[in-house]
C-alpha cells in the first residue's frame, strides 16, 4: 500500500529530540547538559589539557620550557572558560578529519597557542613577546587518550553528582523529614503482607523511608573520585625515557589532585572505574528506597489515607472519568527511577572489566552517564512535586483503625505472658486463645473489652489494656520520629 510522503523529523531544524530527557522532560534534565553532555566533556578535556600543561610549566618539570605569565596563564584557562557554540563547531570540524575526540582537542588547544600573539597586550613572563606558540609541543605530551579522558571524567561526574543530583536528593530527603515530623503523632492501621498489622503513625512510616534515603545520600557524599595520569600502559615508560630527572610519580600525584581528585597510583592504561560503579551503585540503591516510597505512597492514595491536590499535580485526571485525579507523579517516578537503575546497574556492572591493559567499552559506556543520572532526577522532581500535593486525611485513618479491634490481640497476648512472668494464673495458651477470638473475624470493641475482663488479670494491668484502642496503640512510634535529627 503506498503511503503520502511525510515530513522527515530528523531533518528539522532545530532538531527534534530523540530522547525524553532532551525533548518532553528538558527542563529538568537540563542543568546536566553543562557537565555531563558530549560539549561538557570536551570542556573538561580542554581543562585538562591546560592544566597539565600550566602545571609541567610552572614546576619546571621539562628542561627549557619556559615560564608562564600569569597574563599568559589566563589566556589559557579563558580558552576553556569561554567555551561555547563556536567552539564546539570548531571541534566538530576538526573531528571531522582526525576522526579522533580527544585528538581534536589537542588540536583546537594547539590553533590557541598559536593565535596568541594576535592577542592585544599579551606578553610572556620577561614582558617580552608571548612564549605560547612555542609550546604547541608541550600540549598533550606524555598523555595517552584515557589520561585525559579518565580526568576529564572524574571532574564532570563529581561536579554534575555534588551540584545537580546531591542537592536534589537532599532536597527529597528534607521533604520527606518535614512530613514525617509533620504527622509523627497520625495514628495509622499498618499492613503487613497487605493485612491489617499492628497500628504504627504515618510520620513514623515516613520516617523509615526518609532515614533509608538519608543513609544513601550520606554515601553518595563519601564519594572518592579517583584520577591518574601515566601513560600508555600506566607505567611512566615514555616519561622517564625522555626527562629521568623528573619525580614523575609526585609530578602526576600533584596534578590529579590539583583537580580536586584522589590520584590513583595503580593502573593499566585506563583508570579502572571502580569508584564509578561504587557511585553508581550507590545512587542505584538511593533509586531503589524512592521506588520503595513512591509505590507505598501510591498505596496509601488509594486507601485514602492522602488526597491530592489537583493544581499540585497538574493535571486534570484522567481522560474519561472526571472525578479521578491519578497519582501521575509517584508512577513517572517509578518508571524513571526503574530506567536509571538499569543503567546505573549496567554501568557499574560494565566499567570494571578492561580486557588485558585496555578496551574500548568503556568509552561508550561512559556516554550515557548524565542518561542514568538524569532519568534519576526526573523521578526525584516528580515525587518531590507530588509529595508536595498531598493532604493527610486523619478522619479516614481514624476509620480503618477503629474498624480493626483485632490488632490488639497482639498487646493482650504480651501482656497476658508478662503477667504470667510476674507470678498471675491464668494467663496460659495466650497466642492460641487470642487466635480463637481474632483470626479471621471482625473483632468489636465490646467484644475485645469482654474478653479482656474475662481475663482475671492483675487489675492495674486489666485498666491498662481496657482503655487501649487501635488509634493509642502506636508505642513509642511518635518519638521514633525524632531520630532523624540524630
Amino acid at each position: 500500500m503506498s503511503r503520502e510522503p511525510r515530513v522527515d523529523l530528523s531533518t528539522l531544524t532545530p532538531p527534534v529530540a530523540l530522547g525524553p530527557l532532551d525533548g518532553r522532560y528538558r527542563a529538568v534534565a537540563a542543568p546536566l547538559t553543562d557537565h555531563l553532555s558530549e560539549a561538557a566533556l570536551n570542556r573538561a578535556r580542554l581543562h585538562v589539557e591546560v592544566e597539565w600543561l600550566i602545571h609541567l610549566t610552572d614546576n619546571r618539570v621539562l628542561p627549557g620550557t619556559p615560564v608562564l605569565s600569569e597574563a599568559e596563564k589566563a589566556y589559557l584557562r579563558g580558552v576553556v572558560e569561554t567555551f561555547g557554540a563556536a567552539e564546539i563547531a570548531e571541534l566538530a570540524e576538526i573531528e571531522a578529519e582526525t576522526r579522533h575526540d580527544v585528538k581534536a582537542v589537542e588540536y583546537l588547544l594547539k590553533r590557541r597557542l598559536t593565535q596568541a600573539p594576535t592577542v592585544p597586550g599579551l606578553s610572556g613572563a620577561d614582558s617580552g613577546p608571548t612564549v605560547l606558540p612555542d609550546l604547541t609541543e608541550v600540549v598533550h605530551i606524555f598523555c595517552t587518550s584515557e589520561d585525559v579522558n579518565n580526568l576529564s571524567y572524574g571532574v564532570t561526574i563529581r561536579d554534575a553528582v555534588e551540584r545537580i543530583w546531591l542537592p536534589q536528593a537532599r532536597g527529597l530527603v528534607a521533604d520527606l523529614s518535614s512530613m514525617a515530623h509533620e504527622h509523627a503523632d497520625a495514628a495509622m492501621l499498618a499492613r503487613t503482607h497487605g493485612q491489617p498489622a499492628t497500628p504504627t503513625t504515618l510520620g513514623k512510616e515516613l520516617a523509615v523511608l526518609a532515614f533509608r534515603l538519608s543513609r544513601q545520600v550520606r554515601r553518595v557524599e563519601s564519594t572518592e573520585y579517583l584520577g591518574k595520569i601515566n601513560g600508555a600502559t600506566g607505567t611512566f615508560g615514555a616519561h622517564v625515557v625522555a626527562v629521568p630527572g623528573a619525580d614523575w610519580q609526585a609530578v602526576a600525584r600533584s596534578f590529579v589532585e590539583s583537580l580536586g581528585l584522589t590520584w590513583n597510583p595503580l593502573t593499566t592504561q585506563i583508570e579502572s572505574h571502580d569508584w564509578q560503579a561504587e557511585l553508581y551503585a550507590d545512587v542505584a540503591r538511593f533509586n531503589r528506597v524512592a521506588h520503595n516510597l513512591a509505590t507505598d505512597v501510591w498505596t496509601y492514595i488509594s486507601l485514602g489515607y492522602f488526597h491530592q491536590r489537583l493544581s499540585a499535580q497538574g493535571s486534570t485526571g484522567s481522560s474519561t472519568m472526571p472525578h479521578k485525579v491519578n497519582p501521575i507523579r509517584f508512577e513517572n517516578g517509578e518508571a524513571n527511577l526503574e530506567i536509571s537503575c538499569a543503567l546505573l546497574d549496567s554501568l557499574a556492572a560494565t566499567l570494571v572489566t578492561s580486557r588485558l591493559q585496555r578496551d574500548l567499552t568503556d568509552s561508550t559506556t561512559q556516554r550515557n552517564i548524565g542518561v542514568a543520572l538524569g532519568h534519576s532526577l526526573l523521578a526525584i522532581d516528580n515525587i518531590r512535586r507530588g509529595l508536595a500535593g498531598l493532604d493527610v486525611d486523619r478522619t479516614r485513618l481514624a476509620e480503618d483503625l477503629d474498624a480493626t479491634w483485632e490488632v490488639l490481640g497482639e498487646a493482650v497476648q504480651q501482656a497476658m505472658r508478662a503477667a504470667a512472668l510476674a507470678g498471675a494464673t491464668g494467663m496460659a495458651d495466650p497466642y492460641e486463645r487470642l487466635k480463637e477470638l481474632t483470626r479471621g473475624k471482625k473483632v468489636t470493641p465490646e467484644g475485645m473489652r469482654e474478653f479482656i475482663s474475662g481475663l482475671g488479670m492483675p487489675r492495674e494491668v486489666e485498666a491498662r489494656l481496657l482503655a487501649l484502642t487501635p488509634a493509642t496503640y502506636t508505642g513509642l512510634a511518635d518519638r521514633l520520629v525524632e531520630h532523624l535529627d540524630d
